[in-house]
């Protein structure tokens, strides 16, 4: 299993998970909550897909380690056999000791095959080994974006909070823009003006009437004078005083 192929596929879980509670999100802050359960179980993934890995790595170790074991052992045959024929070849015993011989060809023939596995797998086992530690820091640097994410989510939260609220702000602006309550203010100071001119033109026709009645009574008092004047004339009482004024 490569490291492209799990966190290729954890990435675009990710991601779809992401773009999904975003379009979808009405809550900032359940929308990171959700995001960071959503993120921990794909680290949870991820880390069952590298243990399967990491498993089938230990367990071609194992492998080749036993075929190492097997190949030691198939030498220790061959040389415990080669040893045999040499004694009874020592003894006269020829038929025993080629029997003994041919033991230890197959023994040294069968150490040659378990090393050739040996070298073969080795290569396989160093790649997997590569693998498994990119797959490893891969790992961590998730656990660690994690732990950003949960350091990061009250600012996040914040931010998202004060977004919405300029966003309703701006939203109140422009249904300001398009319905000014401005103008039906100004038809209502203009029915108030002209009211206040009404009141004014009443308060001028009062004041003016009124400055007619006083004229009126002057004029009286001015008349009474004169037919007093005229009467003390007319008796010959006032005559002298007139005279002499």
């Amino acid at each position: 299993m490569s490291k492209q192929s799990i966190f290729g596929r954890i990435s675009t879980l990710i991601r779809a998970n992401i773009n999904s509670l975003i379009d979808e999100a009405e809550d900032p802050q359940k929308m990171i909550d959700q995001l960071v359960r959503d993120y921990t179980n794909n680290i949870a993934d991820a880390e069952s897909a590298i243990a399967e890995t990491i498993g089938q790595l230990r367990l071609l170790e194992r492998d080749n380690a036993e075929d190492q074991k097997a190949a030691q052992e198939w030498g220790n045959k061959a040389i415990a056999a080669s040893r045999k024929g040499d004694e009874l070849r020592a003894a006269g015993d020829a038929a025993g000791a080629d029997k003994f011989d041919s033991l230890a060809k197959i023994a040294l023939q069968r150490q040659v095959q378990t090393e050739n596995e040996v070298k073969a797998v080795a290569p396989q086992i160093q790649q997997q080994q590569v693998v498994v530690d990119k797959l490893k820091d891969g790992l961590n640097g998730m656990k660690l974006k994690l732990e950003q994410l949960k350091s990061k989510r009250n600012e996040l939260v914040s931010r998202a909070k004060v977004a919405d609220a300029q966003n309703k702000v701006h939203d109140a602006v422009k249904s300001v823009d398009v319905m000014d309550p401005t103008s039906e203010l100004g038809r209502f100071e203009e029915k108030v003006r002209r009211q206040e001119a009404l009141a004014q033109g009443k308060a001028e026709l009062s004041a003016s009437s009124l400055d007619a009645q006083f004229e009126q009574l002057e004029d009286v008092g001015e008349l009474t004078e004169v037919e007093a004047r005229l009467a003390a004339l007319k008796s010959g009482g006032a005559a002298g005083s007139l005279t002499a004024g």
